[in-house]
């Protein structure tokens, strides 16, 4: 714990005048000669001092012992004590102890129970990161890794299962809502009534698409050549008594062979349908090459595109139908609607299940985790450059979780914990010079690192955490022991000081709180502070005045504002005997 060490206060003391002078009285008329100034006392001479007081004191109580015995009496008489404002010098520092620590450590222990094989460093060893430290053989740990494992693979499968029970279950509920796959038109469709049972494959409609149409001719291998893939044909379609363009959309070279002995090959040609054409419509493709026009060997017939069945993927009751022979109807168009009601609640279930078992393999994965660090950490590297400290084990030893092994410090950056109070710590920055000293000598310097805006409060008195940052390139300090540190935190050599018990904090008939000081005066000054509640008696002929403090140290206090030089005022009372 930080204390603050005061220097004490030293008056200026002016050069004495050829003349006497006199000084005014405080606040009043009349002359009287100025206060003497207090001289300035040594430790050792205020220790002489306490020292014979004690023992006046204690010759004191004898003499009273036989007074009262011989039948004397003895009256306490109460006396003020008074000093005087005046200029001189004051100097707060922060000084205090703490131990010295690594800047930059890493601690290594046990991860888990078994028996050290390998210790690879001794104590006091430089290491530098990625330096093998020391060998645990733990069947435990590797026991944790493989029953992981193990859960993690359970969990794993655990979660897929779900995922495609519910996707299977979409997939179905897709089919509730019975879709055209492509354009076309309706066939052979089945009458469903609101309320019909339907179940999963039951064939609803046929859906023809007749968007195009396909024609397969056959021509003679004379006219080999003559029909290649994209090529444009003339179709003709008697019954329209029109012809309309059509695509080769293949040639097969089959080998047909007519009742005449001609030998035929065979291609797929597609027509645009604009709403006229229809299958089993009669139709003949023919094309001109090398100026001269190609005939199939017969007519043939158009044919639908393609054809598909509409089958219910899923088993419910109708909810609605739009199936009507030769509708036609365009891809993705809703042609039944089932109630899907069960599956939907089903899917839910499995979605409530599957996120506890995600849940369950997140946790079996961090447990996988921490047992395969459990694991590594049995053959544990240096993490840093440093000092190897605090070796702790040997090979043969059996050791449980978390026996501390051994530390790794770099020792070349160290930095000691300490404290400062209230009253210093808006001077103490970061940066500042500190004096250190180890062992009773001086070691060296080191700077303020840190200020904490965080207070600790102990008996009334708030002190803040800070951090002095010091350099042991050279190895000066020993690491983990006690230093000692002084701050100079602030400094005034020119300022008009009071002893501390001089300053007093006071409350107010309307409920203020003051710190003030009591100057003795013939008449009550214009400035005095009006309805103070006083818990101490106060002679008369002072009253109390408004000050502003500044820094202060264990005697003296920096007085700002409120009272000038050459004031007296009123510091405590002492008692002492008056025999009769």
């Amino acid at each position: 714990m930080a204390d603050v060490k005061d220097q004490e206060k030293t008056l200026t003391v002016p050069e004495a005048d050829t003349e006497p002078k006199t000084a005014p009285a405080p606040f009043g008329g009349g002359t009287e000669e100025p206060p003497k100034k207090r001289k300035k006392l040594s430790r050792k001479a205020r220790r002489r001092i306490i020292r014979l007081i004690i023992l006046l004191a204690l010759l004191g109580g004898g003499a009273y012992g036989v007074k009262h015995f011989m039948g004397g009496e003895n009256e306490m008489q109460s006396e003020a004590i008074t000093d005087t404002v005046g200029y001189g010098s004051i100097t707060s520092t922060v000084e205090g102890s703490g131990i010295t620590k690594a800047k930059n450590s890493e601690s290594f222990s046990a991860p888990i129970a078994g028996t050290i094989t390998q210790v690879l460093v001794s104590e006091g060893d430089q290491v530098t990161a990625g330096t093998p430290l020391f060998v645990i053989d733990s069947e435990d740990a590797r026991t944790a890794v493989d029953k992981a494992r193990k859960e993690v693979e359970s969990a794993q499968k655990s979660v897929q299962n779900y995922e495609k029970q519910i996707a299977d279950l979409r997939k179905k509920l897709e089919g509730l809502n019975l879709k055209a796959g492509y354009s076309g038109k309706l066939l052979e469709a089945v009458t469903l009534n609101p309320g019909d049972t339907i179940s999963a494959g039951d064939k609803v409609a046929v859906l023809a698409d007749d968007t195009r149409l396909r024609l397969t001719q056959y021509y003679s291998y004379a006219y080999e050549g003559a029909l290649y893939v994209g090529q444009t044909v003339d179709v003709s379609i008697p019954s329209l008594m029109s012809s309309i363009p059509g695509t080769v959309e293949a040639v097969h070279m089959v080998s047909r062979i007519t009742p005449e002995g001609t030998k035929l090959y065979s291609a797929d040609i597609l027509v645009d349908n604009q709403g006229a054409l229809s299958a089993e419509m009669a139709a003949s493709a023919t094309v001109t090459a090398n100026g001269e026009t190609v005939y199939p060997y017969e007519p043939g017939k158009l044919e639908y595109y393609r054809t598909g069945d509409l089958k219910a993927e899923i088993s419910g009751k109708v909810i609605s139908s739009d199936l009507v022979d030769y509708l036609q109807v365009t891809e993705g168009q809703v042609l039944v609607r089932i109630d899907g009601e069960d599956s939907e609640s089903e899917i839910t279930e499995l979605q409530q299940e599957m996120l506890s078992a995600q849940e369950s393999l997140a946790q079996t994965q961090e447990t996988l985790e921490t047992a395969q660090k459990n694991l590594a950490a049995c053959s544990p590297s240096a993490t840093i450059d440093g000092t190897v400290i605090g070796l702790t084990a040997k090979p043969g030893d059996e050791v449980v979780a978390s026996t501390a092994i051994l530390t790794i410090a770099d020792t070349s950056q160290l930095i000691v914990n300490a404290t400062v109070d209230e009253r210093n710590v808006s001077y103490v920055k970061a940066g500042m010079p500190v004096d250190l000293n180890q062992w009773d000598e001086a070691m060296g310097m080191g700077t303020v690192d840190t200020v904490s805006l965080s207070s600790t409060v102990n008996n009334g008195v708030a002190t803040y955490p800070m951090t002095i940052a010091l350099d042991n390139t050279e190895g000066t300090f020993q690491v983990n022991s006690y230093v000692d540190y002084n701050i100079t935190a602030s400094q005034n050599d020119n300022c008009l000081l009071l002893p501390l018990q001089s300053v007093r904090t006071v409350s107010t008939e309307e409920g203020d709180s003051l710190q003030v000081v009591y100057v003795q005066s013939d008449t009550e000054p214009e400035n005095m502070v009006e309805g103070v509640i006083a818990d101490e008696e106060i002679p008369e002929g002072y009253y109390p005045i408004e000050v502003e403090i500044g820094i202060s140290d264990n005697y003296n206090v920096e007085i700002r504002s409120g009272v000038e030089e050459g004031m007296v005022v009123f510091t405590q009372m002492q008692m002492s005997n008056s025999w009769g």
